[in-house]
């Protein structure tokens, strides 16, 4: 299967997830609002969720994807059957533990990633009562992230990228069955995190059946490539979710803020996550095995060209996308959220954090692709003393920007560390030269940055032509929302056209996949 195609499937069902990801944040935002309730839930979810893109998605997947394409190249089909099933019982058992410390330790673990909630007793209380509830999540979405390894080794992109619809799915049903059952309405919502996460591993379970891979579990931590994988996941842990470190850490000192802060912040990285998720998850997707398997097969030339067809996507999809989310930013939000408890006061307060997150999204994108170029080659030093001396950065940036931007200066020192962390990535492929770029770069550049100043300068007079979006009525503003992306986007795609950019630089057939 070429990049391309892998691509385009993972991009399509990520675009369900994240649509339906748009539909849940927009139910939330009308059902709840943005308050020290729903402040203590995302709390509650962000830890578990944490924990799962910083061990399942990012540190173990990183270390195993690798070995799993070693095995899957060099081993006998009984060898890599019993490689699944030894990581799959040890990574069980020890999920399997610290969901159960995790649980116990609820009310604790509140106080160490959001000490604010300290001066208020009640809002402390009511998120470690949800922390019992998402915490098991971590058990079954880490499992779930273990079968979509496996499945995105055989090229069976398209299961793993639909799956978070079902958490969406989830989240959608308990805000609107479940919330007005119970007593408190917003512990529903942790409900669903727990009911998405039973159901997010069970339906891929058919789908590893098919491969004859679904996992005998056993334990066997002396095992040759459990003990390999553990080697590589101990630095990859700080070495490929710098960013999600980032992101948490904004909630740990936003909880010091006024209530609202970590909803405000949390509305604003959804909104991020969106083009993310499109681009930048799906690419590092569907090259981490693409990138392996040039690595099993010691091909320099082929390593290096998907790289570059990964940066070329970054470069084309990721630069509008940042220009269009600070150029639009008080239209999403207004179109998607203000309501009868999402104020217009929350509006404004959301789009700043949001503008100061997309200055980032074109490196956090670009993470993606370049940290691929380490771990596929089982390199996990590197990465590490990057991340560590970015999340230095990030905490002193932190501490000198909220006191004069509040949680937006929180999202900003984020976006500037992320920054620092894509440019370090790169120089050190470059120095190492594992990547070499292919000609036409300068030019290809300049045109991008041609197009997207225009398209800029288009959806700049447009957002102010229809007037002032937290007061027109919302039927107006969602068909302003609509004609304003849709003319931005058509316009960047036939300025790409004009300008000479055209499907040879979208596509390379030397970083199709054999």
């Amino acid at each position: 299967m070429s990049l391309i195609r892998a691509l385009a499937k993972v991009s399509s069902n990520t675009l369900v997830s994240r649509v339906l990801g748009f539909v849940r944040d927009l139910v939330l935002a009308h059902v709840f609002g943005a308050n020290s309730h729903t402040d203590a839930f995302f709390v509650a979810f962000k830890i578990p969720n944490f924990m799962r893109r910083l061990f399942a998605e990012g540190a173990f997947a990183t270390a195993f994807v690798p070995v799993l394409s070693e095995y899957k190249v060099k081993r006998s089909f009984a060898e890599l059957k019993a490689f699944v099933d030894t990581v799959g019982g040890s990574l069980g058992l020890v999920l399997l533990g610290v969901t159960l410390v995790g649980v116990a330790g609820a009310p604790l673990l509140v106080m160490v990633f959001a000490p604010g909630f300290a001066d208020d007793p009640g809002k402390l209380e009511l998120a470690g009562q949800m922390l019992r509830l998402t915490f098991p999540y971590l058990l079954f979405i880490s499992l779930t992230a273990f079968a979509g390894g496996i499945l995105n080794a055989y090229n069976r992109f398209a299961i793993p990228a639909f799956t978070p619809v079902l958490l969406n799915l989830s989240l959608i049903g308990c805000a609107l069955w479940l919330a007005p059952r119970m007593q408190e309405p917003i512990v529903a919502l942790a409900w669903g995190v727990l009911i998405a996460g039973i159901a997010q591993l069970t339906f891929q379970l058919p789908f590893l059946n098919k491969l004859r891979l679904v996992p005998r579990l056993r334990v066997n931590f002396r095992d040759e490539g459990v003990r390999r994988i553990l080697r590589l996941m101990l630095p990859a842990l700080f070495g490929v979710s710098v960013t999600q470190i980032s992101l948490l850490l904004d909630t740990l000192i936003a909880s010091f803020l006024i209530s609202g802060s970590i909803s405000w912040l949390y509305y604003s990285d959804r909104l991020m996550e969106f083009p993310l998720g499109i681009i930048g998850v799906a690419l590092g997707t569907v090259i981490l095995p693409n990138l392996s398997h040039r690595h099993a097969e010691a091909s320099p030339e082929g390593f290096s060209r998907a790289i570059d067809w990964g940066l070329r996507w970054v470069l084309l999809l990721g630069l509008p996308a940042s220009v269009g989310l600070v150029l639009l930013a008080e239209p999403i939000i207004a179109t998607l959220f203000q309501s009868a408890v999402f104020t217009p006061a929350d509006v404004a307060m959301t789009q700043r954090s949001l503008m100061a997150y997309a200055l980032g999204l074109l490196a956090f994108i670009a993470i993606k692709v370049l940290a691929t170029g380490y771990y596929a080659r089982q390199d996990t030093k590197t990465p590490v003393k990057i991340a560590i001396k970015a999340m230095a950065v990030n905490m002193l940036l932190n501490i000198l920007l909220v006191f004069p931007l509040a949680h937006a200066g929180l999202a900003l020192a984020t976006s500037l560390s992320g920054m620092l962390n894509a440019f370090l990535l790169y120089r050190g492929l470059r120095l190492a030269q594992v990547y070499l770029p292919l000609p036409g770069w300068r030019e290809r550049i300049g045109r991008v940055l041609l197009a997207t100043l225009l398209m800029g300068l288009l959806l700049w007079f447009g957002a102010k032509e229809v007037g002032d979006w937290v007061e027109i009525e919302r039927e107006q503003r969602i068909w302003g929302l609509l004609l304003l992306v849709g003319a931005g986007g058509g316009s960047y795609f036939l300025l790409l056209w004009l300008l000479g950019i055209g499907k040879r630089d979208f596509t390379d057939q030397g970083a199709e996949d054999r």
